[in-house]
């Protein structure tokens, strides 16, 4: 009985204390308005993982990054090496280099976290890439999201600048070698590219500021910049609201899924660890960025066979494959063989990809808010788009390697890099058609199926004496995921006779090539009333 009126006293005050303690978080802190946002639905899709990935590597990056910049000298002061790995030793070196090789051989866990690092780089830049590409395949970027797809591209184009500052700190002989080349590019600019160079190297190349400028932008400037745009693309996806694959009980009105707390919550932190963990047994395991295989940097010297990391990997594949090309222009030499493939074509691939939302709401006509994602195949144009993109950029990417290729298999250097000059022209739009016409085949398929049932696979004689296969309905769900395809019909044409812009027939001449091949289905069913389920009906979480 003692015992009994002790734990009631002991529940009593702790239900006092937690009382008393919200109350005072309430009175300074939002915390009771809450409650809408922490049952707030998560769907539940495998990818929509993808962006956790990212902000999970992120995290990784910062944490390492933070631990590095302990024991990192940004400085470009020769001095004589003197450390624990012997092939160096008196061999003149940077601050920069030196401290490099410190952090992996004199260090407790320095080269394991050096490595996680550039690991962690690596997933961070992949994650952001495969994550704006399942955004750009299933309609994610259009109204009312087209500010969080210009944020994910500045994220993307931010973060291949972090990477590649990064990469270059350590003034190894293989990071020299991409700033010569970036020297380059900066000097291809005509009229203002010598005056970019002399700014960003502090005098003539490699100048003596460069390292600790870069340092600077590496630690500050660019993580600032990232973090204060995932905050915002965080907060953006909460206001407006997750997308969602079609179903029964999914409707742009609501967002079904696992409620943020504690479901989602315990979910995305155990995810947290799995790609922490993963990150750690890559850093343990795969060697990465060997600088002390390199060299320091002299700028009389160029590594053979000089790879970077894949996210810059197409820029150096375009370079190789631009034909020599120069003009003189008013005593001005113009390197079109640089300032295209460097600044030009990136210029006109990342302006594409900013103005995309924008370019097919403008030819579609659709100005409705979308919350539900397209199918790749229902959009048999935007994928072939983003198919023949992703070819473009993987010939790219091939041909930053060909020596490496050519020597590997044993093959003529100047017969693979016209292999790969007539590919970049003609794979992209050869990719292009047969996604359509795969997408196009799979819509009809499905189409003759809805209409038809399943094959069964069971065979049965016809009263004529012939055999057919019999055929089962499909599932209510299957049923419903498929009439929910409706595609909007393409705009008008101008009538006969009557004028009009050449913007306009354009702009008609787009939109049927849009929507103009497809395979329609039937009306789709009446979603049923919200006014049976569980849940408010702007979020239902299950």
């Amino acid at each position: 009985m003692l015992s009994k009126r002790r734990r009631a006293r002991a529940g009593a005050r702790a239900r006092h204390t937690a009382e008393s303690t919200a109350d005072w978080a309430d009175g300074r802190l939002p915390v009771s308005e809450s409650g809408g946002l922490l049952r707030k639905a998560f769907p539940e899709h495998w990818s929509f993982l993808l962006g956790e990935i990212a902000l999970y590597s992120f995290v990784v990056l910062l944490l390492t990054g933070i631990w590095l910049t302990l024991f990192f000298h940004p400085s470009m002061t020769e001095v004589v090496y003197d450390g624990s790995y012997e092939p160096l030793l008196g061999t003149m070196v940077t601050e920069a280099y030196r401290s490099t090789l410190d952090i992996s051989f004199d260090v407790r866990g320095g080269l394991l976290i050096r490595q996680l690092h550039h690991w962690a780089a690596l997933v961070f830049l992949s994650a952001i890439g495969v994550h704006l590409l399942r955004i750009f395949f299933t309609g994610a970027f259009r109204r009312p999201r087209e500010v969080n797809w210009l944020i994910g591209v500045t994220l993307f184009v931010l973060a291949l600048a972090e990477g590649f500052a990064g990469y270059s700190l350590p003034d190894d002989l293989l990071s020299g070698t991409g700033l010569r080349i970036a020297q380059g590019i900066m000097l291809s600019i005509p009229v203002v590219g010598t005056y970019i160079s002399m700014f960003v190297f502090g005098g003539e190349y490699p100048g003596e500021d460069f390292i600790p400028r870069l340092y600077s932008v590496h630690i500050l400037l660019v993580p600032g910049l990232l973090l204060a745009l995932v905050t915002l693309h965080l907060v953006l996806v909460f206001y407006l609201k997750h997308t969602q694959w079609a179903g029964r009980g999914r409707t742009g009105r609501n967002a079904v899924g696992k409620p943020m707390f504690p479901q989602f919550v315990t979910n995305s932190t155990g995810l947290f660890f799995m790609v922490s963990g993963v990150l750690t047994v890559l850093a343990a395991v795969a060697q990465i960025n060997p600088v002390w295989a390199y060299g320091p940097y002299r700028t009389d010297v160029v590594s053979t066979g000089s790879q970077p990391d894949w996210y810059v990997g197409f820029l150096e594949g375009s370079l190789r494959l631009m034909p020599p090309f120069e003009t003189a222009l008013a005593g001005h030499t113009v390197m079109w063989n640089v300032l295209v493939p460097a600044v030009l074509l990136p210029g006109v691939l990342f302006a594409v990809l900013y103005a995309y939302p924008f370019f097919e709401r403008w030819v579609t006509g659709d100005h409705e808010e979308h919350h539900l994602c397209d199918r790749p195949r229902d959009k048999p144009v935007r994928t072939g788009l983003g198919v023949a993109g992703i070819v473009f950029y993987a010939v790219l990417l091939l041909a930053g390697g060909n020596d490496i290729i050519a020597h590997t298999f044993d093959v003529s250097l100047n017969l693979l890099t016209w292999v790969f000059r007539i590919s970049l022209v003609v794979l992209p739009p050869l990719s292009f058609m047969v996604t359509k016409r795969v997408c196009l085949a799979l819509q009809e398929s499905e189409r003759e199926r809805l209409a038809e049932g399943e094959e069964t696979g069971e065979l049965r004689q016809t009263l004529a004496g012939g055999y057919a296969e019999s055929h089962e309905p499909l599932g209510a769900e299957e049923r419903y995921v498929l009439r929910a395809r409706k595609e909007p019909e393409p705009l008008a044409r101008t009538a006969p006779g009557e004028e009009a812009p050449h913007v306009e027939r354009l702009r008609t001449t787009l939109s049927e090539w849009y929507y103009g091949d497809r395979a329609d289905v039937e009306e789709p069913e009446r979603e049923p009333s919200a006014s049976g389920s569980p849940g408010s009906p702007d979020e239902l979480g299950r």
